[in-house]
């Protein structure tokens, strides 16, 4: 069974995130109210996620947050890899095969957030 998930993406410059992520995933983001925090609603064709102003100074650890990285699936690596770089993102761990599953790679995001795509692939070897 697979468990329900939700992700969250911490950030020094929401609006800059926002931008980010609405452009290279088409992700939607809903401003909630009456939280002690500013924090967005991320929906998205998978997850829901959330979004919020880094509650320390970054990086960890000494900020005392750390991240849980998340792969987003897409239709084709190779298009969204370079989406990710037009849009000032930058390749942390180049694409690589993982045989018989999938290719998979991971970016850095504007706010210094890693995170993964793959494109599912049988044949990746």
């Amino acid at each position: 069974m697979n468990a329900p998930s939700y992700f969250e993406i911490q950030s020094d410059n929401p609006n800059r995130a926002i931008g980010f992520y609405k452009e290279l995933f088409g992700w939607s983001f809903q401003k909630i109210e009456g939280l002690p925090i500013e924090y967005w609603g991320i929906e998205t064709e998978g997850p829901r996620g959330g979004l919020l102003k880094r509650p320390a100074q970054a990086p960890p650890p000494a900020s005392g947050t750390n991240a849980f990285v998340c792969s987003m699936e897409v239709k084709d690596f190779d298009h969204m890899a370079g989406r990710i770089g037009d849009l000032g993102g930058i390749i942390a761990l180049p694409k690589f095969a993982v045989p018989g599953t999938c290719w998979q790679g991971y970016f850095i995001d504007l706010e210094g957030n890693t995170f993964g795509i793959f494109q599912a692939d049988p044949s990746a070897k």
